[in-house]
């Protein structure tokens, strides 16, 4: 009889001590903070890890989608009216951009390397073929005018050539030509006079099967938050091309990483060469891709804004104090003076004039806004889209005939979708590191219902125990026979 009292309770108190201590594991975050940092210490740019495998060489196909606007009433424009656009594509290209030349530096707490871009042409994922003509602004043409709007008799001699040679503000080429390249009359005729000039353009002339430069990032040995972080692109740690020191800030990464043990609280850094700035994104929702939690982060409207909305963004004015309104960026300087404004897709998140300058614009969030969608424990990337928009700035130069009457109005000409997610076989990795995490971060919680479970037990045998066993006399029946 003391024995089985004895046992019921060492239940008892097992009951307690275990619920106390699954009690005590959950406050203090212990199992969690356990799984953090043996993630933090994987993910780190270090042969043999996952993390640089991926970096390396990402697993996850990447396709870019280009969709053009064609613009529809030429004349129209040139006697003063709204330009009237229609949306035609995507013309898709699978991408793949591998890190080359990479080498370890400064003992493994940094690396160098250059991230090369091919893309080749899906034609069962296009609208149609490359030959698909295009009728656009004519943007060497407005290049040259920048360049020589003030200078009135180089002027007039461009002018008088463009017009001897049947050349106009606007032009029509393949959407081949329009992306890859082109000769062009006017540069090939300006190189006699400037030889180092090339006379090809393209928008994205140059940028096939070649990489934007040299970039030296943090591994994350030191501080997991310097994972894949920029430390300097091209020899340098900063930009030269707008008016401030904060804009001219190299920060975050490449947008391609992000560190591990991410945050809804989080702020994310971006460098984009091809904005010629960095950005940042912040948490809009949580997500499931393909059955794998994550966290999705957009650039808010404030990124784009003007300064009187985000005084921060004075410093993207250029010249200094020459600003645009809200969601559009001037990347002239850094595009070789081309007058080429960026944007989000159909003007999403610009100031309503811009939209309504331009028909056929019709910005919707669902399309046209650039998202992030990343698994907050590991940091890796489920689903992507950057979305942008390249426009040019129309005007009517008096030197130049050929823009007639032409409105001031930013003209869009392409936006790209560069888009990603993740592979089946990243997938089944990062499911058995999900359900990791939830079995050890669920063990304080299995011990509560544990210790509950025993409690119960313990209730149940105090209560048998207590009750009395009746007499001989109490059995018997109240009535004989």
């Amino acid at each position: 009889m003391l024995l089985k009292s004895c046992c019921i309770y060492t239940i008892g108190v097992f009951s307690i001590l275990i619920l106390i201590s699954g009690i005590v594991l959950v406050l203090s975050d212990v199992f969690p903070h356990i799984v953090q940092s043996l993630v933090k210490k994987e993910v780190v740019l270090k042969n043999g890890t996952l993390a640089f495998e991926a970096w390396e060489n990402p697993p996850a196909p990447i396709y870019m989608q280009f969709y053009f606007f064609n613009l529809t009433n030429p004349m129209e424009v040139l006697d003063g009216d709204r330009p009237a656009v229609v949306e035609i594509g995507p013309y898709t290209y699978r991408e793949y951009r591998p890190m080359e030349q990479v080498n370890f530096q400064e003992n493994g707490t940094k690396v160098s390397a250059v991230n090369t871009k091919t893309y080749i042409f899906q034609p069962n994922m296009s609208r149609g073929p490359e030959s698909d003509l295009i009728r656009t602004v004519n943007i060497p043409f407005m290049t040259v005018m920048e360049k020589f709007k003030d200078n009135f008799i180089v002027a007039n001699l461009i002018s008088s050539y463009m017009t001897g040679t049947d050349q106009g503000l606007f032009v029509t080429h393949t959407v081949g030509e329009l992306l890859w390249g082109y000769e062009d009359g006017l540069l090939k005729a300006l190189r006699t006079v400037q030889p180092d000039l090339d006379d090809v353009f393209g928008l994205f002339y140059k940028t096939n099967a070649s990489n934007d430069g040299e970039y030296v990032f943090f591994t994350g040995q030191e501080n997991y938050k310097d994972f894949a972080r920029v430390d300097t692109w091209n020899g340098h740690s900063s930009l030269d091309w707008w008016t401030s020191d904060e804009c001219n800030m190299i920060n975050g990464t490449n947008g391609a990483f992000f560190h591990s043990v991410i945050a809804k609280n989080e702020t994310l850094y971006m460098f984009s060469s091809d904005l010629c700035r960095s950005l940042y994104a912040v948490y809009a929702e949580d997500v499931n891709v393909k059955g794998i939690p994550g966290y999705r982060f957009s650039p808010p409207s404030e990124v784009f804004a003007n300064l009187t909305v985000n005084p921060a963004n004075a410093g993207f004015c250029v010249p200094a104090g020459n600003c645009l309104g809200s969601g559009v960026l001037n990347v002239s300087g850094c595009k070789q003076g081309a007058p080429i404004i960026m944007s989000s897709p159909h003007f999403y998140q610009a100031d309503e004039k811009y939209v309504q300058d331009v028909f056929g614009m019709k910005p919707r969030k669902e399309q046209h806004q650039t998202t992030i969608d990343i698994n907050p424990l590991t940091g890796i990337v489920l689903q992507a889209a950057k979305r942008l928009q390249v426009n040019v700035y129309v005007e009517k130069l008096p030197s130049f005939s050929q823009t007639g009457n032409v409105r001031t109005v930013v003209l869009p000409v392409v936006y790209l979708n560069e888009s990603v997610l993740i592979d089946d076989e990243s997938v089944v990795k990062l499911q058995a590191i999900v359900t990791e995490q939830n079995v050890v971060v669920n063990i304080p919680f299995m011990l509560i219902g544990l210790g509950i479970i025993l409690g119960g037990i313990f209730m149940f045998l105090m209560c048998r125990q207590k009750i009395p066993e009746s007499t001989t006399a109490e059995r018997q029946p109240l009535l004989s026979s």
